[in-house]
């Protein structure tokens, strides 16, 4: 007796390490996302086979952007076939991302993720990426000029967002799709003529052509890299935690929004820029809009001052007066009275 294809045990492997974890909670609600595409199909497919063999259930939850004539059909089609594997429930989510960007595109879908799994009690939300997913991740962070936490890609494990292949090449998910017969929907903004999404580019023009001039392997060493920044990333997030912590703490009592400048020189450059990127992102800059170059300009003001005005980031002006960084709207305008230290 012959065992499964090579693809689909792959697949049923990885979700069976990753699983585990969670088979102590007998009879608990795994929701896979699944868009139909060849990645998440092959999910939902090894899901609906290992989930139940762990004591687990299985359902999904299909989000339509809405950004494309028949994107309705499309999703009641992958429910279809969600349900036709097993997965029960099986749930469509229509959302109205801010904008057609990568980014909201991105919040919309995990706040509809994160609703679902509130309202049907799931423990975990499964999540398609995959170890090419993984490396497009790191370039697209390189070519932003990103820092380390960027360059450290997606964590395979975030609350109750989980990425269970992420150590598989996407051509396996696609076998394994194959090898059960499943007709995955392509969506035409991931194929070379579909459009100029960066993320395409990267997928069809640049890891093509730095996998000819460097050799194979180009995309394991890149999802290795992130792997190695990562582990750097769980000791000095918790240090830039307690020190942003601290530096409120030292701000006066009452008084707006601000973080102590001396308590900041005084930590080390990789502790006290996460510290400050974290900071911005709390006073309303764009996660997604803040670069490198953003931080380095907010940290000048904390080690290279000498009198200059107010950094100017997306939606955001930060400067320093009195020995504190304070936050304000680009409409509003910082104090002049000579108070700057």
């Amino acid at each position: 007796m012959t065992g499964p294809d090579p693809a689909v045990a792959a697949v049923r492997a990885a979700l069976r390490d990753d699983l585990a974890a969670l088979a102590a909670a007998d009879d608990a609600l795994v929701l896979v996302a699944c868009s139909g595409g060849p990645d998440s199909l092959a999910l939902a497919a090894g899901t609906a086979f290992v989930a139940p063999r762990l004591g687990l259930r299985a359902g999904v939850v299909v989000v339509d952007h809405g950004l494309q004539p028949d994107s309705a059909d499309v999703a009641a089609r992958a429910a279809a076939v969600c349900r036709s594997l097993g997965l029960d429930p099986a749930q469509v989510r229509v959302v109205e991302p801010d904008g057609p960007s990568e980014a909201a595109l991105r919040a919309a879908r995990y706040a509809a993720l994160e609703a679902a799994a509130d309202e049907l009690g799931a423990v975990a939300v499964l999540l398609a990426h995959t170890l090419d997913d993984q490396a497009e991740q790191v370039l697209l962070g390189l070519a932003r000029g990103s820092g380390a936490r960027s360059l450290a890609g997606m964590p395979a494990v975030r609350g109750r967002l989980r990425r269970p292949l992420l150590g598989l090449r996407r051509e396996v998910l696609g076998a394994s799709c194959a090898a059960q017969g499943l007709e995955p929907w392509h969506d035409p903004t991931n194929l070379p003529e579909g459009g100029g999404a960066r993320r395409s580019s990267v997928r069809h023009t640049l890891l093509p052509v730095l996998e000819k001039a460097l050799g194979p392997g180009v995309a394991p060493a890149l999802a290795r890299t992130a792997d190695l920044l990562r582990a750097d990333a769980e000791v000095l997030e918790p240090m830039s935690d307690e020190l942003l912590a601290r530096a409120r703490d030292a701000a006066a009592p009452g008084t707006a929004p601000g973080l102590d400048v001396n308590l900041l020189a005084a930590a080390p450059t990789a502790v006290r820029t996460r510290a400050l990127r974290t900071a911005l992102i709390d006073w309303g800059a764009p996660a997604g809009a803040l670069s490198a170059a953003h931080v380095a300009a907010v940290d000048a003001l904390v080690t290279r001052w000498s009198g200059q005005g107010p950094a100017h980031l997306p939606g955001l002006l930060v400067e320093r007066r009195y020995g504190r960084l304070s936050p304000h709207t680009p409409t509003s305008q910082p104090g002049s009275d000579g108070g700057r230290s």
